[in-house]
């Protein structure tokens, strides 16, 4: 089979992928972003692309329809919107995971053919906060830099950035850089210890939002010790001044760390030129991510340390096409080719190139401000494209609701059955990753393509034709005649051409009149591409800005004050290591799912004991508007008075594990974005009578308050929790693994308040449940690996006997290496990482579990004992 070249569909790394048909997926040598490494994510890739849960036709009110009764209705309910209350009464919400060519067609139907702004994208929640604060100091949303400046830095700082779990191979490249060049040192800036911390050499548990403060007391320093590049400052630098002034009465204490690591830390940037600041989503998810951005970018330039080899500030993206979204104007406060909505003049070359009737000539509803005017009734006509606001949006509760108030909302997705499908009038199928073509563009704003290397349902379409379909029945044939993606992309870049009068950073001029067999052909470049040229690697350094007066703007920064709130925890939402936003993808695979089964919540021990919950317990996390029930996870990674929660779960994997719904509304004045990392909670021990591990040969349902499952390698496991003691055990397992039939073995433990029950059917196992007062402890892998064989003899012991090793809770999800393997490695003489790779595989493929590995290692005493 030939492999296909692509593109990972997940964070914003943008990894090259060689596809094949049979779903074989491989790391792509020649791509410059992996060279062919990928993460537990991106090589279990293969694994998703079955059709099982996939939407496979039109759907009307939950009822079969064709494509034309779907298209026209959708046409004719955003016309009758439009027509009766003007183009500001429909909106639409769009996603990250859309290629270019979507977005291109989706905006462009927006702002150019409804003639309004209102298209916001998940992006908002991610990086709209980097974009504000690069057109504060840049005059453009431009990332200065690329991933080489990581090999060549000699200090790297990581801001707000779990890179090990987050960009994995971004990590990995930084680890083999440390290792080749061990003198470089690298520092993460985080509250929470994470598996990026064990790379540093230096761990700065900040307090959460006191990045501004730690970054003015740089700046002041920066000018103490006469590290100013001053010819720099003042030949291409506005605001310095008045920036210092105001450092100089920011209280460094506010950043709430030590006078020692302040000054450790200042002293590590001010003495290494080469400092890269790479920084991510505990910068950006703030009330306050705009500043906190620009207090990083205002110590890069005043010592000219940018858009050189090995120095920059970096802005990582969450998503695979976050910065292609950014470029085509996806955002609802900007215009494509990073023009801007307000000027005249950018509108104008916009709208005659497109040959649009109208342009929209004010900014349009951020996430947050969309969902609250569909809940007061302004939105008549809502369409969301490829994402789910009802999980990923703060106040989740509350944004559902907001689109159960439009009386009329569109989904189009992959999936059948998604929280914000549940919500729609109509439901359209999208092609999905492997399916569809286009472009994404990553972190390092390079364009690469993705290529089709399967057939997707039948009745499936690319969402660019969705989006044209429905603009052609609105009357706007004319601007939406596009028969293939690479015509949309031929636009695009002749868009490119029309706007580079006006002097911007963006452009792809140079890919205009690409032929169909050209564009299938595109290699990775990185933008800007202007024709006849060669493409621009980094910005910046020759002290060109793109403000009026071509200079780069410091702007003065005030560090928040801490205000005092009836909640007693703040908390911080994230990713987890093998999970991927709303597990729509990831949860299609098992393996991906036996790292982390269920949602948690990481408390400090301190705060543990005080409210009185203890590791394996569950905790109920409640905000203005909802709450959610997590499993307790007690460690000094997390700070006093702070909680971690992934993000990941959804209706479909934990009804009540949702921690979107404990969130609040809160967002950056200037941005618009969310502050997901900032929500203000409470929590209290939720008082469980009784815990359960249950797993079935088929999914699993049950009605008890808490329920989290997870796809298995035979089947569905759950973890389950109730209040009262049920009076039969055995029908409380029947219901929970919904088998009414076979056979049933009950041992039940009256001293142990403990109960086994495993049902039997024509001598096949086909569900097991344990039941205790206390977290159940049981070997799950071992019960599952039993479940549909004929060994009913051992699964009651819960724990397999002399002869079954038992390979414990998965460690790393790649190799399928679990904990128990790994110390039958240690005890038999692995005593490093490497040594544990060699003969068990783990951390040879990705490298995101070695952090654990390493954690494994440290815990040995006499390991221990040998490295003091």
């Amino acid at each position: 089979m030939k492999a296909v070249k692509t593109t990972c569909p997940y964070c914003g790394v943008g990894c090259g992928v060689l596809a094949f048909a049979d779903g074989t997926i491989k790391g792509d040598p020649d791509h410059p972003a992996n060279f062919g490494r990928l993460c537990s994510k991106g090589s279990a890739l293969g694994e998703t692309l079955d059709f099982e849960g996939r939407l496979l036709v039109p759907q009307i009110g939950k009822r079969d329809a064709s494509w034309n009764e779907a298209l026209d209705l959708v046409a004719s309910k955003f016309r009758d919107a439009i027509d009766e209350l003007g183009p500001d009464s429909v909106a639409f919400y769009v996603s990250g995971q859309l290629l270019t060519e979507d977005y291109y067609v989706a905006n462009k139907l927006m702002k150019g053919y409804i003639g309004s702004a209102n298209i916001d994208t998940n992006s908002r929640l991610c990086m709209a906060s980097s974009v504000a604060g690069h057109k504060r100091a840049f005059g453009t949303d431009t990332v200065p830099g690329n991933y080489e400046d990581l090999d060549q830095a000699d200090l790297v700082v990581l801001v707000g950035s779990n890179l090990a779990w987050c960009h994995p191979i971004l990590f990995q490249r930084l680890v083999a850089a440390k290792a080749e060049r061990p003198n470089m040192r690298v520092v993460n800036i985080d509250p929470r210890r994470t598996a990026t911390s064990d790379l540093t050499d230096l761990h700065l548990a900040i307090k959460p939002d006191g990045d501004a403060a730690l970054f003015n007391a740089l700046l002041t320093e920066i000018e103490a010790r006469g590290a100013v590049n001053t010819p720099y400052v003042a030949a291409h630098v506005t605001g310095f001044d008045a920036t210092l002034t105001e450092a100089r009465v920011s209280n460094p204490k506010d950043c709430g760390l030590t006078h020692a690591e302040i000054a450790e830390f200042i002293d590590l940037w001010i003495g290494t030129e080469k400092t890269v600041t790479i920084y991510s989503q505990g910068v950006n998810q703030s009330a306050v991510g705009t500043d906190k951005v620009n207090a990083i970018l205002n110590c890069h330039l005043a010592t000219g340390r940018i858009g050189r080899a090995g120095m920059g500030p970096f802005s990582v993206t969450g998503q695979p096409n976050a910065m292609g979204g950014r470029e085509v104007g996806g955002l609802a406060n900007m215009l494509a080719n990073h023009l801007d909505l307000e000027n005249p003049a950018h509108r104008n070359a916009v709208q005659n190139t497109w040959n649009a009737p109208v342009i929209a000539d004010h900014a349009g509803l951020k996430a947050v401000d969309l969902f609250q005017a569909c809940s007061e009734g302004k939105i008549k006509a809502l369409w969301v494209i490829s994402t789910n606001p009802a999980v990923s949006m703060p106040n989740a509760a509350f944004v559902s609701q907001a689109i159960e108030n439009v009386p009329f909302t569109v989904v189009s997705d992959i999936m059948a059955d998604t929280d914000t499908g549940a919500l729609a009038d109509v439901l359209l199928p999208a092609t999905g990753w492997g399916e569809k073509s286009g472009t994404v563009t990553n972190s390092e704003r390079r364009i690469s393509r993705q290529r089709p290397f399967i057939a997707g349902p039948e009745e499936a379409r690319p969402d660019w034709q969705i989006i044209c379909d429905v603009a052609k029945r609105m009357g706007y044939a004319e601007g939406f005649n596009f028969t293939s993606p690479a015509q949309i992309f031929d636009e695009y870049a002749k868009l490119s051409t029309a706007t580079e009068q006006f002097g911007k950073d963006f452009s792809i001029s140079g890919l205009a009149n690409l032929s169909e067999e050209e564009y299938d052909a595109l290699a990775p470049v990185q933008w800007p591409i202007k024709k006849g040229q060669k493409p621009q690697a980094r910005f910046f350094a020759n002290g060109r800005f793109f403000h009026a007066d071509g200079k780069a703007k410091m702007l003065p920064i005030t560090p928040p004050r801490s205000i005092d709130t009836p909640y007693s925890f703040r908390l911080n939402s994230g990713r987890i290591r093998d999970q991927w936003h709303t597990m729509t993808r990831t949860g299609k695979t098992a393996r991906l799912g036996q790292h982390i089964s269920e949602p948690f919540a990481e408390i400090h021990p301190h705060d543990a004991e005080k409210i009185g919950v203890s590791d394996a317990a569950l905790l109920r996390i409640s905000g203005r508007n909802g709450s959610a029930i997590l499993r307790v996870m007690v460690t000094e990674r997390a700070q006093i008075g702070s909680l971690f929660a992934p993000m990941h779960w959804t209706s479909t994997f934990s009804e009540n594990g949702r921690i979107n719904h404990a969130g609040d509304s809160q967002v950056d004045p200037i941005s618009g974005q969310p502050a997901l990392k900032g929500a203000q909670v409470t929590a209290v021990a939720f008082e469980a009578g009784w815990y359960a591990f249950a797993a079935a040969d088929h999914e699993i349902h049950s009605n008890r308050p808490y329920v989290a499952r997870m796809r298995s390698d035979t089947g569905w496991r759950a973890e389950v929790a109730g209040v009262k003691q049920p009076s039969s055990w055995e029908q409380e397992a029947r219901d929970t693994l919904a088998l009414t039939t076979g056979e049933a073995m009950v041992f039940e433990d009256i001293n142990r308040g403990s109960v086994r029950v495993a049902i039997i059917e024509d001598c096949v196992l086909r569900g097991a449940f344990f039941a205790s007062k206390s977290p159940v402890a049981v070997a799950r892998g071992f019960v599952t690996s039993l479940i549909g064989s004929c060994d009913t003899h051992h699964v009651l012991a819960g724990v397999p006997g002399a002869d079954q090793p038992d390979p414990g809770a998965v460690v790393c999800s790649c190799m399928n290496v679990g904990i128990n393997t790994l110390r039958a490695a240690i005890d038999g003489g692995a005593t490093s990482v490497e040594a544990l790779g060699g003969c068990t595989g783990a951390g040879t493929n990705c490298g995101s579990c070695k952090p654990e590995l390493q954690a494994l290692l440290r815990d040995v005493p006499s390991l221990k004992v040998a490295a003091e």
